[in-house]
């Protein structure tokens, strides 16, 4: 059957990654800990595209679900489940790196503003530059804690399902696969 028994201990690996992306998106809908910053439509316009709850998260758990209560499971089912989980993590990471880039949404001196949208990314290595954003307070080190997790919780889901894929792929070509579609237990 292919690769499945890999794919099953790599899901159980993913599992951990995926709840953490979820977490730290969530995490970010809320700086400094308070919810008047959502209500009043004060955060980074790029935690909207749910990159840790959608990619990193629901996608990779999704992938996951599907291969540990597959009964039957060729190796061309196995690759396309492997490469919506290659995908997803991928769009985690690239919106983070974005939104890191980009910095954080914040109240300036000169109201809500980025204030570092054009600094090219070098507030990340100013911190004194990190004084222009009054409220939230500590939001850059929020947003960058944050969006740092992001980015490397991503960047092992993309290992470890790249890895998946390439030895699904390999399994293709070298042993001889089933013709039968994958039989999903919901």
């Amino acid at each position: 059957m292919c690769s499945l028994a890999f794919a099953r201990s790599l899901g159980f690996a993913l599992i951990p990654l995926a709840t953490c992306c979820i977490v730290a998106n969530v995490l970010l809908f809320f700086p400094d800990g308070k919810i008047n910053f959502i209500q009043d439509e004060h955060v980074t316009t790029y935690v909207w595209y749910f990159m840790g709850i959608g990619g990193g998260g629901l996608v990779v758990s999704i992938r996951f679900v599907l291969l540990s209560k597959a009964y039957l499971c060729s190796c061309v089912c196995v690759c396309v489940c492997v490469c919506a989980c290659v995908r997803g993590s991928a769009y985690c990471f690239l919106i983070s790196a974005v939104a890191l880039f980009k910095g954080p949404y914040c109240f300036t001196q000169m109201g809500w503003r980025y204030p570092f949208e054009d600094d090219g990314g070098r507030y990340l290595f100013a911190r004194e530059k990190w004084s222009e954003c009054i409220q939230p307070a500590h939001i850059v080190e929020w947003n960058v804690t944050l969006l740092s997790i992001l980015l490397g919780l991503s960047t092992l889901e993309f290992l470890l399902c790249f890895l998946q894929l390439v030895s699904g792929l390999v399994n293709a070509v070298c042993r001889p696969c089933y013709d039968e579609c994958c039989f999903i237990y919901l």
